[in-house]
């Protein structure tokens, strides 16, 4: 019995720790920042947009031709329960839970540029960028755990303005008409990971298509999707 108890306290300990975290981060086209994913205990991806929003969960489904993902996840078939009526009516009809891990929200009584927004995924929480910050910050995800996430700012080159910059210690950078007048606004490099895309003088009928890397990259515990 002893040893029973005990091996249900060790699996209780590690139901626990299991932390919810940042899996992928994606840029359709290599450019334009699409969503953020977060992978759950069960394996579930959450994806939320750059605001807080919830956008879809599910698993990723790959194609029998080669390494392609299809773009929409397939629906999570487990539980998935809404808020009811709630004291805070900004909770109503929002979603409670995905399988095993609980999402709550920022309340009617949070700054106006963080209520609505989800604030924590199972024990993972996110924070905002406030009113205190850079106009083109304010609503911003800015916080995943003790991870900071950068963006580039309205006096920037406009190729990148207000694009991500980083996240956490990994730079992202993109090219600019002095780099590739073809390719404006493409990602150019995340971390040591460096990308180069097809222009017209190359094969014009890639134009826009990557021609070094992968369009899917796994960097420092993330990966980035870049199609």
């Amino acid at each position: 019995m002893r040893k029973f108890c005990l091996g249900i306290s060790f699996l209780l300990l590690a139901i626990c720790s299991f932390s919810q975290k940042l899996s992928q981060v994606s840029f359709p086209n290599g450019d334009k920042l699409s969503y953020f994913s977060f992978l759950t205990e069960q394996s579930v991806l959450i994806r939320i947009s750059e605001d807080g929003k919830l956008l879809e969960w599910g698993s990723e489904v790959l194609s029998d031709r080669g390494n392609y993902y299809a773009p929409k996840l397939q629906p999570f078939m487990g539980r998935t329960e809404y808020y009811k009526q709630e004291s805070d009516s900004i909770f109503n009809g929002k979603v409670k839970s995905i399988g095993t891990c609980f999402i709550t929200y920022y309340g009617s009584q949070e700054e106006e540029n963080k209520r609505g927004k989800i604030k924590m995924l199972g024990n993972l929480q996110l924070d905002y960028y406030s009113k205190y910050d850079e106009k083109n910050l304010q609503g911003k995800l800015k916080l995943v755990g003790n991870l900071l996430l950068d963006y580039y700012r309205p006096y920037e080159n406009e190729a990148f303005r207000n694009k991500l910059k980083s996240i956490g210690s990994v730079p992202i950078t993109y090219y600019s008409a002095f780099d590739d007048k073809y390719n404006i606004g493409k990602i150019k490099s995340i971390g040591s990971a460096s990308y180069v895309w097809y222009s017209p003088n190359n094969h014009p009928y890639m134009t826009g298509g990557l021609k070094t890397n992968n369009y899917r990259q796994f960097i420092s515990g993330i990966t980035y999707i870049l199609r």
